[in-house]
């Protein structure tokens, strides 16, 4: 059964946030990709009267999790469409979901699966490649913009000033350099106000050339949403504006909790005793999002690819992140092995079409801890039984 509820998020089933206690504990203060208080009832849910029976709005694929893309691995080139899909914001195996788009334009790189966010390309300095952008599958105009790295005009990808776009049955490559250390953003620059919102965005990384991986390495890209875009261009009734945009749904790697908690579909920091871990996290919203760390202290490195000098970092546990920055965060593994939140500390982001907990949260989570009663709750909420 499919009810559509007026927010525009797609639901085949009741909404129920967070059932089990453990998770409400989780949020309550409020991919895996790496190198290798009581009692909480939700606070709003829907009701059978809110259903309907037309069934899905689109037949679409579904996403998948973004991967990452070596390009040294690849000869230096790859190729990278848009593809129409459906997005699970709360899959379908939690108790709480599932909750989706029925429409996203998602990026394919190669023979990957379609994902929102698109693929992580990783590169290192002073490297160049060769990005082909194929828009054989879709029916817009498109193009592909990166954030600071080097290339020529006619490859920023940015119609307004530049007048290039690639169109319907199009291709363009774009020769991108390797000059900027850290991590930047990439995102289509067509039509922005709606094409970045319907998920046309990606990190592209590029290691320094005496680069050292830390123990653990994670990317986050932080998201709001307003769900009626969507609906709207599935064909649904929605009304849409961006003038009017509002946001109703908040999520870490394109999912909302409790899917963030599962370690193969969400974003858990999976962590070991005494691991030095990096988290590199860009916002490729409209919103700004204070990311806080519970048991945790982290130092930013870096930000929007240059490196913060040693005098001057220190500790913290709360960072503001603005649309399209980018900061690279890292912390010890030194506290008690257990489980520790990390969200966004706008307490509404984390919810997801208003009930709570939801939304932008995720958790520092201990190997040591992974035997525990409280982590087999938690993962009953995400949905996981490995």
């Amino acid at each position: 059964m499919t009810s559509n509820t007026a927010s525009g998020v797609r639901r085949r089933t009741v909404l129920s946030i967070a059932g089990a206690a453990t998770l409400g504990s989780l949020a309550g203060c409020l991919s895996t990709l790496s190198g290798d208080e009581g009692s909480a009832a939700p606070e709003s849910t829907e009701t059978d009267d809110d259903t309907d029976e037309s069934g899905p709005l689109t037949q679409h694929p579904y996403t998948e999790p973004p991967q990452i893309v070596d390009v040294a691995e690849q000869g230096y080139e790859s190729t990278l469409r848009t593809v129409p899909a459906r997005h699970e914001l709360v899959t379908d195996d939690a108790p709480a979901g599932p909750v989706e788009l029925p429409e996203v334009w998602a990026w394919q790189a190669d023979d990957l699966a379609p994902s929102v966010p698109g693929p992580i390309y990783r590169m290192t300095e002073g490297d160049s490649f060769e990005l082909t952008y194929d828009n054989s599958d879709h029916d817009r105009p498109h193009t592909v913009h990166v954030h600071a790295v080097g290339k020529s005009w006619e490859d920023d990808g940015a119609p307004v000033t530049n007048r290039e776009f690639v169109g319907p049955g199009e291709r363009h490559t774009y020769v991108l350099e390797g000059d900027t250390p850290g991590t930047h953003v990439y995102h289509c620059h067509y039509q922005t106000h709606n094409h970045l919102d319907m998920g046309m965005y990606g990190i592209l990384r590029v290691d320094p050339a005496d680069y050292e991986p830390p123990d653990r390495e994670y990317f986050f890209t932080l998201r709001d949403w307003d769900t009626r875009l969507h609906e709207r261009e599935a064909g649904g009734d929605a009304e849409y504006d961006p003038v009017d945009r509002s946001s109703n749904a908040y999520t870490i790697n394109g999912r909302s909790a409790p899917t963030t908690f599962h370690p193969e579909l969400g974003t858990p920091l999976i962590v070991s005793e005494g691991d030095t871990v990096h988290l590199n996290v860009a916002n490729n919203g409209y919103e700004s999002h204070p990311f806080h760390t519970h048991g945790h202290r982290f130092t930013v490195v870096a930000k929007d690819g240059s490196p913060i000098p040693e005098s001057a970092q220190y500790e913290e546990d709360v960072l503001n992140i603005a649309p399209a920055e980018r900061y690279t965060l890292e912390f010890e593994a030194d506290a008690e092995p257990g489980i520790y939140p990390a969200h966004c500390h706008k307490v509404h982001h984390v919810t997801t079409d208003g009930g709570y907990p939801g939304g932008m949260a995720t958790a520092i989570v201990y190997e040591e801890a992974m035997e525990t009663e409280e982590f087999v709750e938690i993962m009953d909420d995400a949905g996981y039984d490995g």
